[in-house]
């Protein structure tokens, strides 16, 4: 053996996946990009992605756990919590003593909520208050088309659901921007503060009413288009969920078409591929478990969150249902040996930014799927650091299986970093590594992805829930 061989045969270096990919892999990976573009179109908000995955779970013979009595090896199950979580199961022929395979996702990505009293009218126009949700760059989100999604209850208790702004015919709506002739002031602030969060404001409207009885014209009309339209009054926005989100559909990025464009993909392209992972999933020996969860963007609290107790209570549910009771030992035996893929993104070197990343522990867009053993920042802070033990065996299971993946962590020691639900899932005594798709331009109105990264991700759960 040559020096030049032998240096090959001890050396790493991380793979190309386009290099390595069969012709048939090639249509595969094509064919499940397409449907992600369509479950990204469909599902910009957390209840539009339940929703979304309880229809593609029933399609694949899932059932509502309320409505079965006992459960038995093969059996497909999903519970919903409050229209934002949804987790699945199926049942393996193993005890579940021997513990689950769960990955876990979240389905709320940045975005500009609104506030619960929005509505103004200002300079003859009339405007929405929004506070922003979640880790943005502020500037981003001017100037963009932007659609509202979200529910609101009239006082009567019936419930309206808006979708305004996707379809080819509606109207959009957009927050406003300084044009560059009077932005001398503006242009000379730091980045952090050229937009202030408090003019994020909604431009929706202004064609005033033909009054003299009223001083807010433009407000009425408003108001009057949305109670004839929809029922609604102004006091109906205290109680009401309205996320602004940007109007675009998911694109093909690329002369070939070799990455996906979109909203929210952090991290709705995980909660896909740990969809289409389960679905894949056939008489598994241990019991799959996915769970799609709110709130992560925010500290992963609330009742939606990863921080809730919707996870424990399910896996007691599952149990009881397999067992006829759940005792404490039993679900504590079942935790301690289960294990978690936390199915969240990596930061993508950019090449545009270069300097941020660390590139010999950075991911790469089309380098496949990404294992993260810890985020954090500062030192590993609010971080979950797999073991060694765990990452080997993880890390044996994907080379088994023909995944291609690579290791990373988010940028430069001391340049900043992030956390997911994978410290909360650790928190339970349950093995977990964080596991996911490389993102460029992460938390913007529009991120990218690789086709390759995203197919590699979904033959990782697959392999995960078939194998372990």
């Amino acid at each position: 053996m040559t020096d030049k061989e032998l240096f090959n045969e001890l050396a790493y270096k991380r793979k190309n996946v386009y290099e390595n990919l069969s012709e048939q892999e090639y249509k595969e990976m094509f064919e499940l990009c397409d449907e992600y573009r369509e479950f990204l179109d469909e599902g910009k908000t957390e209840r539009e992605c339940v929703e979304k995955s309880i229809e593609m779970a029933e399609l694949h013979g899932f059932k509502n756990i309320n409505s079965v009595k006992q459960l038995k090896t093969g059996d497909k199950v999903y519970k919903i919590n409050r229209n934002k979580n949804i987790l699945l199961a199926v049942i393996g022929s193993e005890d579940i003593k021997n513990g689950v395979n769960l990955v876990g996702a979240h389905i709320d990505s940045p975005r500009l909520d609104l506030k619960q009293n929005p509505l103004y009218e200002s300079n003859d126009m009339a405007l929405l208050k929004t506070h922003y949700y979640g880790g943005i760059k502020k500037y981003q989100w001017t100037a963009i088309p932007l659609a509202m999604h979200g529910v609101i209850f009239t006082k009567e208790g019936k419930k309206v659901t808006l979708n305004i702004g996707e379809n080819e015919n509606d109207p959009v709506f957009c927050v406003t921007d300084l044009l560059p002739h009077l932005a001398k002031d503006q242009m000379t602030k730091k980045m952090i503060d050229g937009i202030e969060g408090e003019n994020l404001n909604i431009l929706i409207g202004g064609m005033p009413v033909k009054s003299e009885d009223v001083s807010e014209k433009v407000k009425f009309a408003i108001l009057k288009h949305l109670n004839e339209k929809y029922g609604i009054t102004e006091r109906d926005f205290l109680s009401a969920e309205i996320e602004i989100v940007p109007a675009f559909k998911a694109k093909n990025v690329g002369l070939d078409e070799s990455f996906v464009g979109a909203y929210g993909q952090d991290d709705r392209v995980c909660a896909f591929t740990t969809l289409k992972g389960i679905f894949a999933v056939q008489n598994p020996k241990k019991t799959a478990l996915a769970i799609l969860v709110d709130k992560e963007e925010i500290g992963s609290t609330g009742n939606t969150g990863m921080l809730s107790a919707f996870f424990e209570m399910t896996l007691a549910e599952i149990i009881e249902k397999i067992n006829g009771n759940c005792t404490i030992t039993d679900y504590n035996t079942t935790i301690e040996n289960s294990a978690c893929l936390s199915s969240d993104v990596g930061a993508a070197v950019d090449p545009n930014y270069e300097s941020v990343y660390e590139k010999r522990n950075a991911a790469f867009a089309g380098c496949g799927m990404v294992l993260m053993k810890y985020t954090g920042a500062r030192g590993k802070s609010e971080s979950s650091d797999a073991s060694a033990e765990f990452v080997y065996e993880i890390g044996k299971i994907l080379d088994d299986n023909g995944v291609i993946w690579q290791t990373s962590e988010l940028g430069k020691v001391d340049q900043g970093g992030g956390g997911t639900i994978a410290q909360y899932v650790a928190n339970l005594n349950m093995d977990v590594i964080d596991c996911g798709v490389p993102v460029l331009s992460m938390h913007a109105p529009f991120e990218v992805t690789a086709k390759s990264d995203v197919y590699m991700a979904y033959k990782s759960y697959v392999a995960f829930y078939n194998n372990r």
